[in-house]
């Protein structure tokens, strides 16, 4: 497991050896235009310089050059998104400062939603990975009026590649440190005249980056993910289109990460484990009714089973022995089981060009949509007389429009607008019965000004909902039994261009959030009369909230040999009227995991048609692990490269990401846990990937 810095700068060094004017004298991999990048997310795919509002998209070539196998190895590129992991990946994702950081016995309601090929994935952060996926989307700001409550912060939408009328295939193989491998295979074609196919399977490992010197095993955190997925497009007629999708997943990944000396030496002698199996069907149906409407109607259901489960004292049971704190050591594990299904259906009637309304200026669109959705969980644990179970079930219905207005030739107005029935059941075996119904608005007004065929300005006012919910646990106060439903006001005026014959594009964003009862997770620790430690978790309310600050994106293409990519993010955020469950006084904090800036620079060198390199930096400053305790992450950044060659069919590239060895935090706590010394209160870290270099090849025919 041991890497070397001086092979990782030599690497850097390498990758641009070669100077500019002796890539002048080959030839180029592709012109110097910047290629059109459509929005799958919108309700009408559209140019992403079309689209009033901040969103960024980062394609099939940047997750190959990174050779990205999960969201959690992208989501840095785009500006003012963060995660969380706890978990072997990074499960809880926030846009803006705002989204959940981990779940254990509360149920859940997601502000960052996550769609995966038009299927509902909120909440299930392990499924985010990235096998033959065409491009992820990031939308910032709330989706109020086209994904209602699961989408308060914004929405992470993927996009896997689709079916093809000629038949193409591909093998694919990466092998690195930490005894990493992935192998993938793709094939797609047609089966008939109206028939096309597509399938894509892949299986990955890793022994990860944790030592455990009590089992001296350094496979304790492994990672053994399979994925599959197959695609179906049906031209059933001229007219009716099906697109079937179908998902399988199986992810048993290992998890000790947690060390009472804060360094990937673990001495857990019952390490974790991070499981979640699923399988997901989804059917989207587009039916061209005339030259006035279209009807579209997506269907899909989601079956999870979730395992999750950790040493909860990191250490083996003896390990006092003969030493003074000899018999103040505890064992324990903590163990979660979750079956989830979902069960979704989204209608709507889409406007053509013949059908616009209000003498041919206005483009329309209504919808309705329902969502069914089950979540039971059985709760092993060490100092519980018997498991906990519980059953939650949610239900949302909704009615949504939105009318797109071209006021004049460069002045377009949107209007949308969603209503929503929420309704929740839960119940569990400590007595506790809960149930909770609103009705629920969100929705947004824009107004775009396209200044010149180059340009545009626009301004958003959008508003957002979280519904509120049940504190689960029967030891906390019937006062904090129950919270309520977030509301968010997003302000934001921004301007998109593309500059100097299209080798030049640009986005720029000010945003504004007022967010109204912010709910803020608690945990209050318990020690019990054998000094085992439990949180209770749970969730408040704030009386407000600030979030806003700056986005900013660009794409270079200097020349034929030479591409530029960058984003920036500042964001400023704070909590109003607010005192946690320790009675301390948060007025004015800056609220979990919300850097203060972000940035990412990317430069790609093409050599020749054949040869290409990239080298990425991408920053974060220190941030919030919690609103529980004042623990911060150190700020940091990350050096990334890619050295690629392709030859006719096949391709061979060396990689490497965090060549520098940064050390630095995806999750962290604070309280007692170290008998050794007598269980003060410390700070403990997870930390992100180390250095890992690697090489991968493929071959298409």
């Amino acid at each position: 497991m041991t890497t070397f810095r001086p092979l990782s700068l030599a690497f850097a060094s390498a990758l641009f050896a070669s100077t500019p004017q002796a890539a002048s004298e080959q030839d180029t991999q592709s012109e110097a235009l910047l290629p059109s990048v459509t929005v799958t997310a919108e309700f009408r795919e559209s140019n992403i310089n079309d689209i009033p509002s901040s969103i960024s998209v980062i394609g099939e070539h940047v997750i190959e050059q990174r050779n990205a196998q999960h969201l959690e190895e992208i989501l840095s590129l785009a500006p003012n998104v963060n995660y969380a992991s706890g978990a072997s990946r990074a499960r809880f994702y926030q846009i803006r400062g705002i989204g959940e950081r981990s779940q254990f016995v509360e149920p859940l309601n997601p502000s960052v939603g996550l769609i995966i090929d038009d299927i509902d994935f909120s909440g299930l952060g392990n499924a985010g990975t990235l096998l033959d996926i065409d491009q992820v989307e990031v939308l910032r700001g709330p989706q109020g009026t086209q994904y209602g409550a699961n989408a308060l912060a914004g929405l992470i939408n993927i996009k896997s590649q689709d079916p093809t009328d000629t038949p193409e295939a591909r093998l694919e193989a990466s092998v690195a440190e930490y005894d990493t491998y992935t192998l993938s295979a793709v094939v797609s074609g047609p089966l008939s005249d109206s028939l096309s196919y597509r399938l894509a399977i892949q299986q990955q490992g890793s022994d990860g980056y944790t030592e455990n010197d009590f089992l001296n095993r350094d496979d304790t955190s492994d990672r053994d993910e399979q994925i599959l997925r197959g695609k179906l497009r049906w031209n059933a007629s001229d007219k009716l289109t099906i697109d079937t999708t179908l998902i399988y997943s199986d992810i048993d990944n290992g998890y000790d990460d947690f060390s009472l000396d804060n360094t990937r030496h673990t001495l857990s002698d019952e390490p974790g484990h991070d499981r979640q199996e699923t399988t997901a069907l989804g059917i989207k149906a587009t039916y061209e009714i005339n030259s006035v409407f279209n009807v579209e109607m997506v269907t899909s259901y989601v079956n999870s089973n979730i395992e999750y489960g950790y040493d909860e004292d990191w250490t083996y049971s003896n390990i006092c022995a003969g030493q003074p704190c000899d018999g103040w050591e505890y064992s324990s594990f903590d163990n979660y089981i979750r079956d989830r299904q979902t069960a979704t259906v989204d209608f709507r009637l889409v406007s053509q060009a013949d059908g616009r309304w209000f003498n041919e200026t206005t483009d329309w669109l209504f919808g309705l949509y329902y969502q069914d959705q089950s979540e039971d969980l059985k709760r092993e644990y060490t100092y519980q007389s018997q498991d906990f179970i519980s059953d939650y079930a949610t239900d949302r219905s909704a009615v949504y429009g939105q009318l797109e207005t071209h006021l004049s030739e460069k002045l377009t107005l949107i209007t949308g607008l969603r209503l929503e029935r929420y309704t929740s059941d839960y119940q569990d075996n400590d007595a506790v019965d809960f149930d909770h119904d609103e009705d629920l608005w969100g929705g947004r007004v824009a107004l775009q000004y396209q200044l010149n065929d180059n340009g545009m300005i626009y301004s958003l006012v959008s508003r957002g909902f979280k519904t509120g919910g049940i504190n689960s646990n029967p030891a906390l106060p019937e006062s904090r039994r129950s919270y309520d439903t977030e509301h968010m006001l997003n302000y934001e005026l921004g301007t998109k261009w593309s500059l100097l014959d299209n080798t030049l594009q640009t986005q720029i964003a000010l945003f504004y959030q007022l967010r109204d009862e912010v709910q803020v997770k608690q945990s209050i620790l318990i020690t019990n009369s054998d000094l085992s430690t439990e949180f209770i978790d749970s969730f408040d309310n704030a009386a407000k909230g600030n979030n806003y600050g700056l986005e900013a994106q660009i794409q270079w293409r200097a020349s034929d040999h030479w591409q530029f990519e960058g984003s920036l993010g500042l964001l400023d955020t704070e909590l109003k009227d607010f005192v946690n469950a320790e009675g301390d006084d948060l007025d004015g904090r800056e609220q979990a995991h919300a850097p203060d800036y972000q940035f990412s620079l990317a430069s790609t060198y093409y050599f020749t048609d054949k040869l290409s390199a990239r080298l990425e930096v991408e920053g974060k400053d220190s941030f919030y692990f919690s609103d529980s305790h004042e623990e911060r992450s150190d700020s940091y950044e990350l050096w990334n490269a890619n050295l690629t060659y392709t030859e006719a069919n096949w391709q061979v590239a060396l990689w490497g990401r965090n060549l520098l060895d940064e050390e630095y935090q995806v999750r962290g706590f604070s309280f007692p846990n170290d008998p050794r010394k007598f269980y003060i209160t410390e700070p403990y870290y997870q930390y992100g990937e180390p250095r890992i270099i690697g090489v991968r090849g493929s071959y298409s025919f």
